[in-house]
Protein backbone atom coordinates (compact mmCIF):
# COMPACT_ATOMS: atom_id res chain seq x y z
CA UNK A 1 0.00 0.00 0.00
CA UNK A 2 2.86 2.61 0.85
CA UNK A 3 4.41 1.52 -2.43
CA UNK A 4 1.06 2.71 -4.33
CA UNK A 5 0.83 5.88 -2.31
CA UNK A 6 4.63 6.59 -3.52
CA UNK A 7 4.02 5.80 -6.93
CA UNK A 8 0.82 8.37 -7.19
CA UNK A 9 3.32 10.84 -5.60
CA UNK A 10 5.28 10.72 -8.29
CA UNK A 11 2.75 10.17 -10.55
CA UNK A 12 0.79 13.79 -9.65
CA UNK A 13 4.41 16.10 -9.15
CA UNK A 14 4.83 14.66 -12.66
CA UNK A 15 1.62 15.90 -14.65
CA UNK A 16 1.45 19.44 -12.12
CA UNK A 17 5.44 20.31 -13.54
CA UNK A 18 4.32 18.64 -17.25
CA UNK A 19 0.97 21.38 -16.65
CA UNK A 20 3.33 24.43 -15.53
CA UNK A 21 5.34 24.09 -18.55
CA UNK A 22 2.22 23.87 -21.01
CA UNK A 23 1.34 26.87 -19.27
CA UNK A 24 4.43 28.78 -19.94
CA UNK A 25 4.53 28.04 -23.57
CA UNK A 26 1.60 26.19 -24.79
CA UNK A 27 1.91 23.55 -28.04
CA UNK A 28 -1.99 22.55 -29.18
CA UNK A 29 -0.06 20.19 -31.71
CA UNK A 30 3.25 18.96 -30.88
CA UNK A 31 3.24 15.80 -31.76
CA UNK A 32 2.05 16.28 -35.14
CA UNK A 33 5.03 18.24 -35.95
CA UNK A 34 8.18 16.65 -33.83
CA UNK A 35 11.39 18.15 -35.59
CA UNK A 36 10.28 21.71 -35.14
CA UNK A 37 10.23 21.50 -31.59
CA UNK A 38 13.65 22.16 -30.31
CA UNK A 39 13.23 20.90 -26.57
CA UNK A 40 11.55 18.06 -25.33
CA UNK A 41 11.12 17.13 -21.67
CA UNK A 42 10.08 13.72 -20.26
CA UNK A 43 9.58 12.24 -16.82
CA UNK A 44 8.50 8.93 -15.89
CA UNK A 45 8.12 6.20 -13.01
CA UNK A 46 9.26 2.82 -14.21
CA UNK A 47 8.20 -0.01 -11.68
CA UNK A 48 8.89 -3.40 -11.79
CA UNK A 49 10.86 -6.69 -10.70
CA UNK A 50 14.50 -7.00 -10.47
CA UNK A 51 17.23 -9.48 -9.75
CA UNK A 52 20.47 -8.58 -7.92
CA UNK A 53 23.40 -10.36 -7.73
CA UNK A 54 26.48 -9.26 -5.79
CA UNK A 55 28.95 -11.93 -4.97
CA UNK A 56 30.53 -9.31 -2.33
CA UNK A 57 28.03 -9.36 -0.19
CA UNK A 58 26.43 -12.92 -1.32
CA UNK A 59 26.48 -15.97 -3.16
CA UNK A 60 22.35 -15.57 -3.46
CA UNK A 61 20.61 -13.73 -5.99
CA UNK A 62 17.77 -11.54 -4.71
CA UNK A 63 14.64 -10.76 -5.98
CA UNK A 64 12.27 -7.66 -5.16
CA UNK A 65 10.92 -4.55 -6.46
CA UNK A 66 12.67 -1.89 -8.47
CA UNK A 67 11.26 1.82 -8.91
CA UNK A 68 13.26 4.22 -11.19
CA UNK A 69 12.29 7.78 -11.17
CA UNK A 70 13.81 9.58 -14.54
CA UNK A 71 13.53 13.18 -15.70
CA UNK A 72 14.66 13.33 -19.80
CA UNK A 73 15.50 16.94 -21.42
CA UNK A 74 16.60 16.90 -24.74
CA UNK A 75 17.44 20.04 -26.98
CA UNK A 76 17.87 20.60 -30.74
CA UNK A 77 21.34 22.76 -31.36
CA UNK A 78 20.49 26.15 -32.97
CA UNK A 79 22.05 26.20 -36.48
CA UNK A 80 21.66 22.12 -36.70
CA UNK A 81 18.09 20.47 -35.95
CA UNK A 82 19.07 17.54 -36.35
CA UNK A 83 21.10 17.55 -33.41
CA UNK A 84 20.16 17.45 -30.30
CA UNK A 85 21.82 16.83 -26.89
CA UNK A 86 20.25 15.18 -24.26
CA UNK A 87 20.16 15.72 -20.34
CA UNK A 88 18.93 12.45 -18.18
CA UNK A 89 18.81 12.41 -14.24
CA UNK A 90 17.22 8.98 -12.79
CA UNK A 91 17.53 7.58 -9.03
CA UNK A 92 16.79 4.09 -8.25
CA UNK A 93 15.58 2.14 -5.28
CA UNK A 94 15.59 -1.56 -5.16
CA UNK A 95 14.22 -3.94 -2.23
CA UNK A 96 14.65 -7.32 -2.33
CA UNK A 97 14.75 -10.53 -0.36
CA UNK A 98 16.32 -13.66 -1.26
CA UNK A 99 15.06 -17.19 -2.02
CA UNK A 100 14.70 -18.79 1.31
CA UNK A 101 12.88 -15.26 2.52
CA UNK A 102 15.11 -14.81 5.60
CA UNK A 103 17.39 -11.95 4.21
CA UNK A 104 16.80 -8.66 2.70
CA UNK A 105 18.94 -6.39 0.23
CA UNK A 106 18.62 -2.45 -0.18
CA UNK A 107 19.53 -0.50 -2.82
CA UNK A 108 20.01 2.95 -4.07
CA UNK A 109 21.29 4.59 -7.11
CA UNK A 110 21.68 8.27 -9.28
CA UNK A 111 22.82 8.13 -12.83
CA UNK A 112 23.62 11.58 -14.66
CA UNK A 113 24.03 10.82 -18.11
CA UNK A 114 24.81 13.18 -21.27
CA UNK A 115 24.07 12.31 -25.37
CA UNK A 116 24.97 13.83 -28.44
CA UNK A 117 22.01 12.19 -30.71
CA UNK A 118 21.82 12.61 -35.09
CA UNK A 119 18.42 12.05 -36.01
CA UNK A 120 17.07 11.41 -39.47
CA UNK A 121 13.38 11.89 -40.63
CA UNK A 122 12.21 10.08 -42.73
CA UNK A 123 8.41 9.00 -44.94
CA UNK A 124 7.82 13.05 -44.62
CA UNK A 125 8.54 13.30 -41.26
CA UNK A 126 6.13 10.07 -40.38
CA UNK A 127 8.98 7.96 -39.05
CA UNK A 128 12.38 9.08 -37.74
CA UNK A 129 15.45 6.88 -36.90
CA UNK A 130 18.39 8.85 -34.00
CA UNK A 131 21.76 7.44 -33.13
CA UNK A 132 24.70 8.97 -31.26
CA UNK A 133 26.58 8.18 -28.21
CA UNK A 134 25.84 8.72 -24.35
CA UNK A 135 28.26 9.38 -21.61
CA UNK A 136 26.85 8.10 -18.08
CA UNK A 137 27.91 8.30 -14.21
CA UNK A 138 26.66 6.11 -11.79
CA UNK A 139 26.88 6.66 -7.74
CA UNK A 140 24.92 4.27 -5.29
CA UNK A 141 24.99 1.82 -2.85
CA UNK A 142 23.78 -2.06 -1.58
CA UNK A 143 23.18 -3.06 2.07
CA UNK A 144 23.05 -6.49 3.08
CA UNK A 145 20.72 -6.75 6.52
CA UNK A 146 22.25 -9.62 7.89
CA UNK A 147 25.78 -9.29 7.13
CA UNK A 148 28.40 -7.86 9.67
CA UNK A 149 31.86 -7.71 8.22
CA UNK A 150 31.04 -6.42 4.55
CA UNK A 151 27.25 -5.37 4.89
CA UNK A 152 27.52 -2.47 1.71
CA UNK A 153 29.26 -2.21 -1.45
CA UNK A 154 29.17 1.36 -3.07
CA UNK A 155 28.33 1.40 -6.65
CA UNK A 156 30.73 3.88 -8.93
CA UNK A 157 31.45 3.85 -12.61
CA UNK A 158 31.33 5.72 -15.32
CA UNK A 159 30.20 4.22 -19.10
CA UNK A 160 30.33 5.56 -22.55
CA UNK A 161 27.22 4.04 -24.34
CA UNK A 162 26.07 3.78 -28.02
CA UNK A 163 22.40 4.84 -28.44
CA UNK A 164 20.48 3.89 -31.48
CA UNK A 165 16.84 4.46 -31.34
CA UNK A 166 13.59 5.23 -33.82
CA UNK A 167 9.68 6.82 -33.50
CA UNK A 168 6.65 6.10 -35.94
CA UNK A 169 4.32 8.98 -35.93
CA UNK A 170 0.44 8.07 -36.76
CA UNK A 171 -2.99 9.42 -36.40
CA UNK A 172 -5.83 7.84 -34.22
CA UNK A 173 -9.24 8.41 -34.58
CA UNK A 174 -8.71 11.16 -37.43
CA UNK A 175 -7.82 13.74 -34.65
CA UNK A 176 -5.08 12.00 -31.81
CA UNK A 177 -1.79 11.78 -32.97
CA UNK A 178 0.35 9.08 -31.66
CA UNK A 179 4.01 7.97 -31.56
CA UNK A 180 5.34 4.67 -31.32
CA UNK A 181 9.59 4.61 -30.10
CA UNK A 182 12.16 2.44 -29.50
CA UNK A 183 15.70 3.00 -27.80
CA UNK A 184 18.43 0.70 -27.11
CA UNK A 185 21.85 1.74 -25.55
CA UNK A 186 25.08 -0.82 -25.20
CA UNK A 187 27.82 0.57 -23.17
CA UNK A 188 31.50 -0.15 -24.64
CA UNK A 189 33.36 1.06 -22.53
CA UNK A 190 34.20 2.57 -18.73
CA UNK A 191 35.80 2.33 -15.54
CA UNK A 192 34.56 1.49 -12.14
CA UNK A 193 35.21 0.54 -8.69
CA UNK A 194 35.10 -2.52 -7.23
CA UNK A 195 36.89 -4.62 -4.43
CA UNK A 196 38.77 -7.90 -4.55
CA UNK A 197 36.71 -10.56 -3.33
CA UNK A 198 37.45 -10.49 0.83
CA UNK A 199 38.73 -6.98 0.34
CA UNK A 200 37.22 -4.90 2.94
CA UNK A 201 36.56 -1.56 3.01
CA UNK A 202 38.38 -0.72 5.85
CA UNK A 203 41.70 -2.11 4.40
CA UNK A 204 41.11 0.00 1.03
CA UNK A 205 40.51 3.35 2.72
CA UNK A 206 41.85 3.35 6.33
CA UNK A 207 45.11 1.25 5.77
CA UNK A 208 45.65 2.40 2.35
CA UNK A 209 45.54 -1.30 0.50
CA UNK A 210 44.14 -0.25 -2.63
CA UNK A 211 44.75 -3.20 -5.20
CA UNK A 212 43.60 -2.15 -8.36
CA UNK A 213 40.02 -0.97 -7.28
CA UNK A 214 39.39 1.02 -10.02
CA UNK A 215 38.72 -0.91 -13.39
CA UNK A 216 38.62 -0.67 -16.71
CA UNK A 217 35.30 -2.15 -18.16
CA UNK A 218 33.81 -3.13 -21.27
CA UNK A 219 31.13 -5.38 -23.38
CA UNK A 220 33.83 -8.23 -23.10
CA UNK A 221 33.53 -7.77 -18.83
CA UNK A 222 30.73 -5.69 -18.01
CA UNK A 223 28.79 -6.42 -21.21
CA UNK A 224 24.89 -4.29 -20.58
CA UNK A 225 21.88 -3.50 -22.42
CA UNK A 226 19.30 -0.90 -22.26
CA UNK A 227 16.12 -0.53 -24.34
CA UNK A 228 12.91 0.46 -24.05
CA UNK A 229 9.53 0.29 -26.24
CA UNK A 230 7.53 3.61 -25.46
CA UNK A 231 3.84 4.52 -26.68
CA UNK A 232 2.44 8.92 -26.22
CA UNK A 233 -0.55 9.75 -26.69
CA UNK A 234 -2.52 12.87 -25.80
CA UNK A 235 -5.14 13.29 -23.35
CA UNK A 236 -6.46 16.68 -23.24
CA UNK A 237 -3.65 19.35 -22.86
CA UNK A 238 -1.13 16.38 -21.85
CA UNK A 239 0.95 14.03 -23.53
CA UNK A 240 0.88 10.96 -21.35
CA UNK A 241 3.22 7.99 -22.24
CA UNK A 242 3.12 4.47 -21.35
CA UNK A 243 5.58 1.43 -22.12
CA UNK A 244 8.13 -1.00 -21.41
CA UNK A 245 11.96 -0.39 -20.10
CA UNK A 246 14.36 -3.20 -19.63
CA UNK A 247 17.73 -2.92 -17.76
CA UNK A 248 20.35 -5.84 -17.95
CA UNK A 249 23.54 -4.88 -16.19
CA UNK A 250 26.38 -7.01 -15.01
CA UNK A 251 30.27 -7.33 -14.46
CA UNK A 252 33.04 -9.77 -13.73
CA UNK A 253 35.77 -8.15 -12.30
CA UNK A 254 38.01 -8.76 -9.29
CA UNK A 255 36.82 -12.29 -8.90
CA UNK A 256 33.52 -11.13 -8.09
CA UNK A 257 30.57 -11.55 -9.99
CA UNK A 258 27.80 -8.91 -10.27
CA UNK A 259 24.84 -8.85 -11.93
CA UNK A 260 21.57 -6.37 -11.58
CA UNK A 261 18.33 -7.30 -14.17
CA UNK A 262 15.09 -5.86 -14.56
CA UNK A 263 11.97 -5.47 -16.03
CA UNK A 264 9.18 -2.53 -15.48
CA UNK A 265 6.16 -0.81 -16.37
CA UNK A 266 6.77 3.27 -17.44
CA UNK A 267 4.55 5.85 -16.76
CA UNK A 268 5.01 9.55 -17.71
CA UNK A 269 3.91 12.90 -19.07
CA UNK A 270 6.20 14.40 -22.13
CA UNK A 271 6.34 18.05 -22.83
CA UNK A 272 6.97 19.36 -25.92
CA UNK A 273 7.81 23.04 -25.88
CA UNK A 274 10.05 25.36 -28.49
CA UNK A 275 12.54 28.47 -27.05
CA UNK A 276 12.29 31.43 -28.23
CA UNK A 277 15.86 33.50 -28.30
CA UNK A 278 15.76 36.72 -29.10
CA UNK A 279 18.44 38.24 -31.77
CA UNK A 280 20.36 41.60 -31.78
Amino acid sequence: MKICRLLLLFWLAAVSAAAQDLSLKPVTDSLSRPVSMPKVRVRTIALGSGQILDTYLSPEKYNGLSLRYTVSEERAFKRHRQLSQRFTHEGSFEHLRNRADNNTETGGRYFFRYGLLWHKPLFDERFRVYGGGEAEAEVGFLYNMRNQNNPAQARLAMRLAAVVGAGYRFTWRHDKTCVLGYEAAIPLAGIMFSPYYGQSYYEIFNRGNYHHNAVPTSFVNASSFRHQLTFDFPVSRLILRVGYRGDFRQAKVNGLRYHDYSHALVIGVVSRFSVTRLSL
